[in-house]
């Protein structure tokens, strides 16, 4: 007969947090949000890979794209950008993501001398970028000869049919650098030399890249910038366990840091052949993590036999997710993180290496995200948290007065992804659908969104006598709640000016 598990599936709605001694070094200032991503042992000086804030976003249609990564990892977090479209699509977005920030950045929009200026103008605004190098060839490492902005030429006012070549500023009179000058150099040039863009030729005057005061100017603004070792912006990539043959070396070529084979059910074999046979061809150059799980043993044979570097927990409980409600499969989010957690400090007392645990899904609001952490996640996946800001893929519509944007799960219809679910060995459809296709509410940018989440993390972990996210759910102590606490944890018995008083009062 079936085996029961008695305890009941708990959510973090359930749980509050107890304070802890607060001592004169905890202030918000000194408070560490880098959490592990890439399993590690203690005597090691860190994982191989970190985030700088203990948040990634989950690789959905409506949520993962291109303007999303930039903008996470500029804030210390990072974005899966999803599989459910084609190979070339998603290491294009990779590519978008990596050529955004590097400090020495190859060039993508590039001219011939004799293209006209209604190409230039073209180029423009299908890049986005206003700086334009000129090289014989029209390629990014051609021989340089100049360069186009925007600054050189009035796009309503001259003839557009005219030649670049003579609205550039040619090459002798463009401050330079060669290639093995620092970035530190290269900034330093265009402050003395008060240019917006320093060229970077090698020995032979081709274009090796540029550097822009504008990226000097961000990184400085963000400190806790996601950066790989060549100083570009750190980006993951879904993929799932049918193509990953074709699409893990195009996306580990595009430049992909960390890669999570995406699906509903994690525990299966088909996990684990993926997961090695990237380790084998990749090694630890590319983190790799995989689920998604709810209890123990799944942990113990993705940690052991699939040899992942982290693990995801949790099904059915995204806002968007009704995999519970079709095929009765999942755990209360709590209950499914404690049960992983407890095996992941067995597994690590047991072998001395810790792998990381991502809290995915069952997030509603910023509390729960902080009693996540305090249960053991190193860091948190969220879709519809991300859904609703403006870096997100999808267009805004306005309904009734308000500004939303949609966002579907990867388990509906209009996803048609049927890779993540196992219902089809061919591509033609879902049989049924595991998530719905609605409309989130715009709440702004990711900065301004995170900004708050984060303040309000920092505080609770000084409240609980903490300044590491370890030392944060070591220290952690929780209690359970009753109905009648969670409503006396409200407001009561006064007029609320947003939910009670009318606003023409």
């Amino acid at each position: 007969m079936a085996k029961i598990i008695e305890e009941v599936s708990r959510t973090f709605s359930e749980y509050l947090l107890i304070p802890r001694l607060s001592r004169v070094e905890h202030k918000t200032g000194n408070v560490s949000l880098r959490a592990p991503v890439a399993k590690y042992r203690p005597d090691e000086e860190e994982s191989r890979f970190s985030l700088n804030i203990p948040f990634v976003s989950a690789s959905m249609q409506s949520v993962s794209g291109a303007e999303m990564a930039i903008a996470l990892a500029r804030l210390g977090g990072l974005a899966f950008i999803y599989c459910s479209q084609s190979i070339e699509a998603q290491v294009a977005m990779i590519g978008r993501v990596k050529s955004h920030k590097a400090g020495f950045v190859p060039s993508d929009s590039n001219l011939r001398p004799d293209a006209t200026l209604a190409d230039a103008v073209a180029l423009r605004k299908r890049k986005g970028h206003s700086t334009i190098p000129i090289t014989d060839d029209g390629g990014m490492h051609g021989v340089f000869l100049g360069i186009l902005t925007d600054k050189d030429y009035w796009e309503f006012d001259d003839d557009l049919s005219r030649p670049v070549s003579e609205f550039m500023t040619a090459r002798d009179n463009v401050i330079l650098a060669r290639v093995g000058v620092t970035l530190h150099e290269a900034n330093m040039k265009l402050r003395q030399c008060k240019k917006e863009c320093l060229p970077i030729l090698d020995a032979n005057g081709r274009l090796h890249s540029l550097v822009f005061k504008k990226d000097y100017v961000d990184h400085m603004s963000n400190p806790d910038q996601l950066l790989d070792k060549e100083k570009r912006f750190a980006v993951g990539a879904g993929i799932n366990t049918h193509d990953y043959k074709e699409r893990v070396p195009a996306l580990v070529e595009a430049g992909a840091d960390v890669l999570c084979i995406d699906a509903s059910d994690g525990y299966s074999e088909f996990q684990k052949e993926a997961a090695l046979w990237i380790r084998e061809r990749y090694g630890s150059s590319v983190a790799i993590g995989g689920g998604n799980i709810i209890h123990s043993d799944a942990f113990r044979y993705l940690a052991e036999e699939a040899r992942l570097d982290f693990v995801k927990v949790g099904i059915g409980g995204g806002s968007i997710c009704i995999t519970r409600e079709q095929k009765g499969i999942g755990r209360g989010q709590a209950s499914a993180l404690m049960a992983v957690a407890a095996e992941r400090g067995k597994y690590f007392k047991e072998t001395g290496v810790y792998v990381p645990i991502c809290s995915d899904g069952g997030l509603s609001n910023d509390t729960q995200i902080i009693i996540a952490l305090a249960m053991g996640a190193d860091f948190v996946m969220m879709g519809r948290y991300f859904a609703m800001t403006n870096e997100s893929p999808t267009p805004r519509v306005s309904i009734g007065g308000r500004v939303y944007k949609p966002y579907w799960g990867e388990g509906s219809n209009r996803a048609r992804n049927w890779q993540r679910y196992n219902q089809n060995d061919s591509d033609t459809g879902l049989k049924f659908e595991e998530g719905v296709d609605a409309y989130v509410p715009v709440v702004g940018n990711v900065k301004d969104v995170l900004d708050v989440t984060v303040s309000k993390i920092r505080a609770t972990m000084c409240n609980m006598g903490s300044l590491t996210v370890k030392e944060f759910a070591d220290n952690a102590v929780l209690t359970r709640i009753s109905e009648q606490s969670f409503v006396e944890g409200g407001t009561s018995n006064v007029l609320s000016l947003e939910k009670d008083i009318p606003r023409n009062v």
